[in-house]
């Protein structure tokens, strides 16, 4: 059955609606920054750029490093967005434009987060690198899909109880990341953890300017969560949409940290741009150690 117009929406030159993008100006392997600038910083380091475009915060460079074809998009910020990216870039690998139908031979992405976090341990420094093996997903975006076949049941179970979840938020829900990816980059200075996904900024993530939250003790709670020697290292607000779409539709993912902050003893980075710098280095040239 072909998918109609208002649900894979085209632009008049037959690029996919958000993203601007065709199926020939997307690599296989794509690293995803939240902030439109940051695309630069990392396609700084290539040997050519092929292709670029954007529209709204969707902007997008495609080139070579080292010989290794690799596409730098920016994302924006929130699991909202995610939801747009990465149905939108399955769509331009998997979906034929022309008839409107699935493939018959589906093609998995690799794809790598590179961004910011605050910590939630004192003994996570700024400045540091964490690879993210689970996403926590606080923020309700997966709960439109059916996600069965992607959960930790007994992490989600563990996290509601020791945390006295809200009956009244969204269900907690756990994936993991990528194991051949989490592999390829780890490191013994690398740190490892279970990475929780807010919705917002402020409130979502425990802040209290002028308006009072639901649960003024739910970072604590986070801070002290611990089943099995997992704990929650750190709060953002993309991995578990990235990990639970990729998941879902058959991409591999893991999400790279720079740590920035540490929420635990109110400490921020004095150089958060080299720290940024120099994660953007080390996975580059860890993406390069691999072929496709």
């Amino acid at each position: 059955m072909s998918i109609k117009e208002s649900e894979l929406i085209l632009n008049p030159d037959g690029s996919i609606y958000h993203l601007n993008l065709k199926p020939e100006h997307i690599a296989e392997t794509i690293i995803f920054v939240g902030d439109q600038d940051r695309v630069s910083k990392v396609t700084s380091h290539f040997d050519s750029i092929e292709f670029e475009t954007q529209k709204r915060e969707f902007k997008t460079q495609t080139g070579y490093y080292k010989g290794k074809r690799i596409t730098v998009m920016s994302t924006g910020i929130g699991p909202d967005n995610i939801d747009i990216v990465l149905n939108e870039l399955d769509a331009l690998v998997n979906i034929d434009f022309k008839t409107r139908k699935i493939k018959d031979t589906l093609t998995s992405l690799n794809i790598i987060r590179i961004g910011t976090s605050g910590s939630l341990q004192k003994d996570i420094d700024v400045d540091s690198f964490l690879i993210s093996t689970h996403a926590l997903d606080l923020n309700g975006m997966l709960q439109a899909y059916k996600t069965d076949t992607i959960r930790t049941p007994d992490l989600e179970a563990a996290f509601t109880k020791q945390t006295n979840w809200h009956q009244d938020k969204a269900s907690p829900i756990i994936i993991k990341g990528s194991a051949d990816l989490e592999k390829l980059f780890q490191a013994n200075h690398i740190h490892k953890g279970l990475t929780a996904t807010a919705g917002g900024f402020y409130g979502p993530q425990g802040r209290v300017l002028r308006l009072a939250i639901q649960d003024d003790n739910l970072n604590g709670k986070m801070d002290a969560f611990n089943h099995n020697g997992i704990r929650i290292t750190n709060l953002e607000m993309e991995t578990s949409a990235i990990y639970g779409l990729s998941s879902l539709l058959g991409h591999k993912a893991i999400s790279l940290n720079a740590i920035i902050a540490n929420r635990a003893i109110g400490t921020f980075s004095k150089d958060s741009n080299t720290v940024i710098t120099n994660l953007i280095t080390y996975a580059l040239n860890k993406i390069t150690d691999k072929t496709d």
